[in-house]
């Protein structure tokens, strides 16, 4: 599934706004802030009246308090997406030590899973489509890692599942994996 940029935003906690428009916005509050407190301390020397002082510093302090909210917004969700990285990166680290690790008994499967499909009497275009099956690719997606048409992938799999004895995917995944899981 293909995340949009408003996905990403949303799964990472962060608001709508980017951190470039808010850096813009909590910017034009700090000026608004600034200029109204400027606008405030000319007023008093003046003598304004009381009530427009105080509209005018509420707007100040309106906008600081904005500007504010922003900038610990585009803080906090900094130091979210910088967790996510560095949890992104261990996750990372973590497959490749697994792949790693059980690279030998991956082999071992795979050279295992090419006999058995050998003695299915597969096609070398049919031993690619049942690997890919078995990597949980759909149809449209082998399809397209083959530079096939979908017909194609489907006649392929079909002749995979009649060779092989097996009603379908489920079939062909579970005569190899069946035995991987330790019994309870």
């Amino acid at each position: 599934m293909k995340m949009t940029e408003g996905d990403d935003r949303e799964a990472s906690g962060g608001s709508a706004l980017q951190t470039g428009e808010r850096a813009v916005i909590a910017g034009v509050l700090a000026l608004i802030a600034l200029l109204a407190g400027v606008d405030v301390a000319v007023d008093l020397r003046q003598g304004v009246t009381l009530w427009h002082v105080l509209a005018e510093a509420a707007v100040a302090v309106a906008a600081c308090v904005g500007a504010f909210y922003l900038l610990r917004g585009a803080w906090q969700l900094r130091r979210r997406l910088d967790a996510q990285g560095r949890d992104f990166s261990a996750f990372r680290q973590q497959a490749e030590a697994w792949r790693t690790g059980s690279k030998k008994y991956l082999d071992g499967l795979s050279q295992s899973i090419n006999l058995q499909l050998d003695q299915w009497q597969l096609s070398a275009a049919e031993k690619e489509v049942a690997f890919l099956l078995l990597k949980g690719l759909s149809l449209k997606e082998i399809a397209t890692a083959r530079h096939t048409t979908e017909k194609t992938a489907r006649v392929q799999s079909s002749a995979v599942y009649m060779k092989s004895g097996l009603a379908g995917r489920s079939e062909l995944s579970a005569f190899f994996l069946e035995d991987l899981l330790p019994p309870q």
